[in-house]
């Protein structure tokens, strides 16, 4: 008999080489994307980022990872494996649909990068897309009727809107106008971003066809409206709660768009002569009450922190998906962070370019790399957003261009056979 033999193997560095959206539209008749499809949006963003990697080889994907909140018609049939067919991926690439709500394509980033350092896979694609004009949050879902008799979350659980309200209630010291304050600096850093030419690389040229109206190129976001001021937000009504505080303004719109990246091994991307934007550090996903789940970010940023050795004064750049301006105050005061931190969204969040739900994520991966790559004094970012039903997930990543990353990259020898918690790299 031959002797027994122990595999092992390492946890290898897991590296984001290049990320690319659609410029993202108002859901709705009236929206950029109106008869539209959605997987058509994924296949944009898929073909543009093989065009603007020419060095990678299709074959040379191994998987492609696409989220969708809504996984019907034009978002359902394993939307992962038919937009990598679409898009002319190599039928050798398979490919699967995934939903976390909100984070759904942060975690097709987490789920894919965890089977590149596994060692499963060399390169991937991850990403999302909401189609929330054809498909209406919630549409077509049936709740067990135990949530309700049974009373395991308040009903107003099932609107986020309403959640939004429960986190006023509990953190009295977050006012509306703190909230709208919040939210029309996210609307003039967003402006500000547009004409330093800072958003428009990652775009990818959508175009269209409605009846009647003929073809159009979309190159912008639909949803901004720069110049708001917080007079102008203290006149929207509060359509969550008679005299409330969260309005059209201060929260993220109904929007439809599509993100893709492309992730690899440390290894792999050297090999194929593929830039590395930023480094895997560590993540980490949390659950919360459901009936206030904005506060999601907070317990899964420490989960993160911890899992990276890391305190919050060690993180220089954040990217909060802003759902509602009240979730992100509650973060930030959590961790003692100002509300015009300049660490915090420097290109503006979703309150002014919008949040087609699974789609998000890798948004802010997109904004965080370009910033890294902009301010090398910065080693370590987070990207982090809440998500519906109460849950948190939050991302580490490590600037490449920082002077001491090479010296960190070659640190990780931990065995696979021992991995910490919700580390990816």
């Amino acid at each position: 008999m031959s002797p027994s033999r122990s595999a092992q193997r390492n946890v290898r560095d897991v590296v984001f080489v290049d990320g690319v959206r659609t410029p993202f539209g108002k859901a709705g008749e009236k929206g950029i994307y109106a008869g539209t499809r959605a997987d058509d949006l994924v296949v944009k963003c898929i073909r543009e980022l093989m065009r603007r990697n020419p060095s990678l080889p299709a074959e040379r994907v191994d998987e492609v990872a696409i989220a969708a909140t809504t996984q019907t018609g034009d978002q359902g049939l394993t939307i992962g494996r038919t937009a990598a067919l679409l898009a002319g991926l190599p039928r050798s690439v398979p490919g699967f649909a995934i939903d976390r709500m909100c984070a759904g394509a942060m975690t097709a980033v987490t789920t894919t990068a965890s089977g590149i350092g596994f060692g499963a896979y060399d390169v991937v694609i991850a990403g999302g897309v909401e189609h929330m004009g054809n498909h209406p949050m919630g549409a077509g879902a049936d709740p067990n009727p135990r949530f309700m008799s049974e009373r395991l979350v308040d009903p107003a659980a099932l609107n986020m809107g309403n959640t939004a309200e429960n986190l006023h209630d509990r953190f009295p010291a977050i006012t509306k106008d703190r909230t709208d304050a919040y939210a029309a600096a996210s609307q003039a850093k967003l402006a500000a971003a547009y004409s330093n030419e800072q958003i428009q690389h990652d775009l990818v040229p959508v175009a269209t066809m409605k009846p009647g109206q003929g073809w159009a190129l979309h190159t912008s976001d639909e949803p901004p409206r720069p110049g708001t001021t917080v007079e102008d937000l203290a006149e929207l009504r509060t359509p969550f709660r008679a005299h409330g505080r969260v309005t059209a303004g201060n929260a993220a719109g109904l929007n439809d768009g599509a993100t893709a990246a492309v992730l690899a091994s440390a290894e792999a991307a050297e090999e194929l002569g593929l830039s590395v934007k930023m480094r895997l550090v560590s993540y980490a996903f949390a659950g919360v009450e459901p009936e206030v789940m904005g506060i999601g970010p907070v317990p899964a940023t420490e989960k993160a922190l911890k899992n990276a050795g890391l305190g919050i004064e060690d993180i220089g750049l954040f990217e909060i998906n802003e759902a509602f301006a009240v979730q992100v105050l509650s973060f930030l005061d959590r961790f003692g962070i100002a509300d015009d931190d300049p660490r915090v969204n420097r290109y503006g969040g979703a309150i002014a370019v919008g949040h087609p739900l699974a789609s998000s994520g890798v948004r802010l991966m997109n904004q965080l790399a370009r910033q890294f790559e902009e301010d090398p004094s910065v080693r370590y970012g987070i990207t982090t957003m809440c998500i519906g039903l109460g849950m948190g997930a939050t991302v580490i990543w490590e600037n490449p261009h920082h002077a001491d990353y090479a010296s960190s990259t070659s640190e990780d020898t931990t065995a696979i056979s021992a991995p910490t918690e919700g580390a990816a790299a």
